[in-house]
């Protein structure tokens, strides 16, 4: 992982995506991580969009919990619901 100082990261945004295939770039002020560049693979722009909505993110984090307390269906019962052949 590569780490630039915000004041010392005069490249383009080009140049340190080119870069981020080697490995990620962390951006910092004082030391301390403020952003990111890493690279994606087997995403399309949907999953990013997605994967960075907090409103989503909560959404998942509820149906997980949802599904931890009080358990859910098995495919099979699913399959009933809807009317499908085993």
């Amino acid at each position: 992982m590569k780490t630039v100082e915000m004041t010392q990261a005069t490249a383009s945004l080009a140049e340190y995506a080119r870069q981020v295939g080697l490995e990620p770039i962390v951006v910092t002020v004082k030391g301390k991580p403020i952003a990111a560049v890493v690279a994606i693979e087997n995403a399309d722009m949907e999953t990013v969009s997605l994967s960075t909505n907090p409103q989503f993110l909560a959404l998942i984090e509820r149906s997980r919990a949802r599904q931890q307390a009080e358990g859910g269906i098995s495919s099979e019962e699913m399959r009933r619901r809807l009317g499908l052949g085993q």
